[in-house]
């Protein structure tokens, strides 16, 4: 495991952790003592996507964020082998076990906040605050409709395996970013920068992207509304729900989906959780984080830090 040590605040350090198949890779910033925050990109994303925020947030923190599997710098999954939300949780804790955090707070956009969520849900000792950053943290699937989104995710994977293994498409930088922009149209052009920084692979005549095939394949695991709603209760740290006015809901892959997001908000207020809605798109911790950053500041300092400062004291 390559983990930075002495590191001053305002640095930023690389992170590999061996994993059985290869390594996870990722950013560390802040102190080597400061309060640990576990950060997950969302889907075909990479940890580049805090590289704005985490500027803006409290300097006593040290945040990891992580490439997960078959993105970024961090290892592919072995053939044969399905990318999924229970698989990306797990890894969390290999990250979190590697790592030796036993208390920590977790910050995650899209995908990555429902990887959170389920990672609260079963460990909710190890977790003090949880922000979501455009996610509803759990993403329900009607249950009327579960068989053939896991049908379509099952068969996407083995057709895939059928292939010949086929050569990645060469791009000029130029080409990769008017590809990444035509695939994320809420992103700004900085922003595709920031994420290329770890997207790309240099060959022989131009660039690869680096990111496994089969991340965009459906997610093989799938939980109801109810499912859902029992994982929200067993969540015992705090919760910050930042959602954009022009973000998730536009990118439902199923508009069944868009039923239950009503419900799920409804939960977190009953449990006294804050949701908030802010200006921006899918991409706004990336593309505008002075606005989010506030919101994640408080959390952090009210939840998180200061529940630290109350155990030193104790000691």
């Amino acid at each position: 495991m390559t983990a930075p040590g002495n590191q001053p605040d305002g640095e930023v350090s690389e992170l590999s952790i061996p994993v059985p198949w290869g390594v996870i890779r990722g950013k560390v910033w802040g102190p080597d003592q400061g309060r640990p925050v576990l950060c997950l990109h969302g889907w075909a994303d990479n940890c580049g996507t805090f590289n704005s925020l985490i500027p803006l947030l409290p300097k006593e923190c040290r945040y990891l964020a992580v490439d997960l599997a078959g993105h970024g710098h961090s290892s592919h999954l072995p053939p044969g082998v399905f990318y999924s939300v229970l698989a990306y949780m797990a890894d969390v804790l290999r990250v979190a076990g590697a790592l030796k955090l036993r208390k920590f707070s977790m910050i995650g956009h899209s995908m990555g906040a429902d990887i959170a969520g389920m990672f609260a849900a079963l460990y909710p000792e190890m977790v003090d605050a949880l922000v979501f950053l455009d996610s509803y943290g759990f993403l329900p699937t009607d249950s009327k409709e579960m068989y053939k989104v896991l049908r379509q995710a099952t068969e996407e994977t083995i057709q895939f395996e059928k292939k010949t293994e086929e050569k990645k498409r060469v791009y000029t930088y130029e080409e990769a970013v008017k590809r990444l922009l035509a695939a994320n149209p809420t992103l700004s052009e900085q922003s595709a920068h920031i994420l290329l920084e770890r997207s790309l692979e240099q060959v022989e005549r131009g660039f690869v992207f680096s990111r496994d095939l089969r991340v965009n394949f459906k997610n093989i695991h799938r939980f109801t509304l109810e499912q859902s709603l029992e994982m929200q209760s067993r969540i015992q740290a705090s919760v910050l729900v930042i959602l954009a006015q022009g973000g998730v809901e536009r990118r439902f892959s199923e508009p069944a989906q868009m039923k239950f997001t009503s419900t799920l908000l409804q939960n977190f207020r009953d449990r006294n959780h804050k949701v908030v809605t802010v200006p921006g798109d899918h991409h706004v911790h990336l593309n505008n984080p002075e606005v989010i950053a506030p919101f994640v500041t408080n959390i952090l300092q009210t939840k998180a830090l200061s529940l630290s400062t109350k155990r030193e004291h104790k000691l």
